[in-house]
């Protein structure tokens, strides 16, 4: 087998590479996020805590899809049959309820300024924005090669916080000309409500597939009308459709069948069914067909 050895190797290699990207943004952003934390409180600006805030949220997500990366590589064994790539929903779940209730801490402190205005330091914050481009800019870059639906949705995420910190740094050079200390908390509240729109809607795609919702990329009924179609076949029960991550499906049904004699026209069923399901991004399906006169133990007849 020198050929499939090949093969997962320069998988390997890609994986590899991929990890490395996401270690290096990981370090960056986590370095920087501390860095903000401390300099958002001295320059006094609200707008750079809600920006340490996003990029905390970066740094979680990167440093969950880091150890996650190498872990859902593990591949099935009894305790986990399916393997562990639903690990990676379970970092997500942690990382939006982390980014919400941090959210929700900037909008208040947000209002509260915006109530009572105080000054921010602008050339602080002007620093502070130039080092913030830079870091996350470079992350991004890093990243925006990646072939891995992780370092896409993460490379995402740090082109976000570069258009933040693009507004910081606009915000900051008006402030320096002109008396608008409401500026900072106002600019606070717009890039914690963007944060927080993405992150419902995130949680909301998490959710559908821990629930095992069927994927929004599949369409169900379709593909019941094409098994339909197959000669030999009557109706289809027992139908079940869900998502491991959202990337990869499996597919389960119970098929009937009608004027089959022969065994060799089962496996033709069968085929002409995996045929059609070969279309769709399903790693796993399970296809049980049933013969007339077979009663199906789940059915309620």
């Amino acid at each position: 087998m020198p050929h499939d050895h090949a093969h997962s190797h320069g998988h390997d290699h890609a994986h590899n590479i991929s990890a490395k990207n996401i270690k290096v943004a990981f370090f960056l952003n986590l370095g920087f996020t501390i860095l903000e934390v401390v300099g958002g409180f001295y320059v006094n600006s609200v707008s750079i805590l809600s920006d340490a805030l996003h990029d905390l949220g970066d740094s979680l997500s990167l440093g969950i899809s880091w150890y996650l990366h190498n872990h859902s590589k593990k591949g099935a064994d009894n305790k986990f049959t399916f393997g562990y790539s639903r690990f990676s929903l379970l970092g997500a779940l942690i990382n939006s309820v982390i980014l919400i209730t941090g959210s929700c801490f900037v909008v208040y402190e947000a209002v509260k300024r915006l109530m009572h205005p105080e000054h921010a330091d602008a050339k602080g914050m002007l620093v502070f924005a130039i080092v913030g481009i830079l870091v996350n800019g470079y992350a991004a870059f890093r990243l925006s090669s990646g072939t891995s639906m992780n370092e896409k949705v993460v490379s995402w995420h740090l082109i976000e916080d570069v258009l933040g910190w693009a507004a910081v740094l606009i915000a900051s050079i008006v402030m320096m000309y002109f008396d608008a200390p409401w500026l900072d908390p106002a600019l606070s509240l717009g890039i914690t409500l963007f944060i927080l729109y993405n992150v419902i809607g995130r949680l909301k795609e998490t959710m559908v597939i821990l629930l095992q919702g069927t994927p929004a990329d599949i369409d169900a009924d379709e593909i019941r009308n094409k098994i339909l179609q197959l000669d030999h076949v009557t109706s289809m029960h027992h139908v079940n459709i869900w998502s491991l991550e959202g990337e990869h499906h499996v597919y389960t049904a119970h098929v009937k069948t009608q004027g089959i004699n022969t065994f060799l026209e089962v496996i033709a069923v069968k085929r002409a069914v995996k045929d059609i399901l070969k279309q769709y991004p399903f790693t796993h399906y399970t296809i049980e067909i049933e013969l007339e006169g077979e009663s199906c133990e789940h059915l309620k007849e």
